[in-house]
């Protein structure tokens, strides 16, 4: 792992963006990293875009702003593709993360993604859908960026999954969020 690496997501209220890294943030904590989880969004309405931040690092974290330059960018929605530049400040080997059907080479042309950075693509609302019930995409994109990653061992991750959700939530909802999370690991595409 790199000293330090520094994921933005992208997403809209309601499609639990905030808890995807919080929890990523909870599983690389019990990976015995040093980590940062934190939120930025105007009114706290369903639908309207956000932003939430992870630090992850080997050694202690004494900043505490915004990623301005991610190693890594996670969009829960696609739509914002074209509302808002998600690439904006990435790191030249940046890693695409985002949630739609389409191809990453398609995705990779409409971000005008650099040859150096990586770009993978995974279906993670039809597979909440499938998993969960609802289209609550978080789960499969954790799945997702673990895999772009390799952040924390998968086994890491399913734990603190079901026990951030097992806290919530009934078994049958811990269960196909951890399904979600399996998922988007195995069927998350590179272009």
């Amino acid at each position: 792992m790199a000293e330090m690496i520094e994921i933005r997501w992208h997403g809209r209220g309601g499609q639990g963006t905030v808890t995807a890294a919080k929890v990523l943030a909870d599983a690389c904590l019990s990976g015995g990293r040093n980590v940062q989880a934190f939120p930025e969004y105007g009114p706290e309405r369903a639908g309207a875009p956000l932003r939430a931040y992870n630090r992850v690092s080997e050694k202690i974290l004494r900043m505490h702003c915004p990623v301005l330059n991610p190693g890594v960018v996670a969009v829960v929605d696609a739509t914002l593709l074209d509302a808002i530049n998600v690439a904006e400040g990435a790191k030249d080997d940046a890693v695409f993360i985002i949630n739609t059907g389409k191809d990453p080479k398609d995705v990779r042309l409409k971000l005008k993604a650099k040859a150096t950075q990586k770009v993978f693509t995974v279906d993670a609302s039809k597979i909440a859908v499938e998993t969960i019930g609802r289209n609550m995409p978080n789960s499969c994109m954790l799945g997702a960026v673990n895999r772009a990653t390799g952040i924390v061992g998968m086994d890491v991750l399913l734990d603190d999954v079901k026990g951030s959700f097992g806290k919530k939530f009934a078994q049958k909802i811990i269960d196909g969020n951890l399904a979600a999370v399996k998922r988007g690991y195995e069927e998350v595409k590179e272009g």
